[in-house]
């Protein structure tokens, strides 16, 4: 397996819609290792397709250690509540935003074998799943933040006066 570069903000690709994968081949199931393996060097809980140069409508979660969720042309097929809360992003690196999601969310994705799977989740995955799938959009969080907050020497965090 290989580590995979992860685009930064500002890379057009990023902004690119994906398209669906028509048929999952063994390419495919390198890719799923090779965003596995990059998401957690980057120490990351998610990454999409698009963040690794790929416009191809997949996604690695992984916010319990060990239970990857590997999504396939995922759709939200229900969401409800709703919560603010502190977003990240590997392609963001340095910053953070307030972003309000769902506090649940259903999604439907083919696994790496082709079957189609139903994912549900609340907190952190919810937001993850919101997150993730905004990629395969062209969409970054920071788009939907209230406010931007970043990080100092000490670790506490400071607002955007912007």
């Amino acid at each position: 397996m290989a580590k995979l570069n992860i685009l930064k903000e500002g890379d057009e690709t990023l902004r690119k819609i994906c398209r669906p994968v028509d048929k999952i081949t063994l390419r495919t199931k390198i890719l799923l290792d090779d965003m596995v393996e990059t998401m957690r060097k980057a120490d990351g809980v998610g990454l999409a397709a698009p963040q690794v140069g790929i416009l191809r409508r997949i996604v690695v979660i992984e916010v319990e250690e060990g239970q990857v969720l590997e999504l396939i042309n995922p759709v939200i097929v229900e969401a409800s509540g709703e919560v603010s809360g502190v977003e990240g992003c590997l392609s963001v690196p340095g910053r953070q935003g307030i972003v309000k999601r769902p506090s649940y969310v259903r999604v439907q994705a083919l696994d790496r074998h082709g079957v189609m799977q139903t994912y549900e989740g609340t907190d952190l995955l919810a937001r993850c799943f919101c997150h993730e799938l905004d990629h395969l959009d062209g969409h970054l969080y920071i788009d939907k933040a209230d406010k931007m907050i970043y990080p100092d020497a000490d670790g506490e965090y400071y607002e955007d006066e912007e």
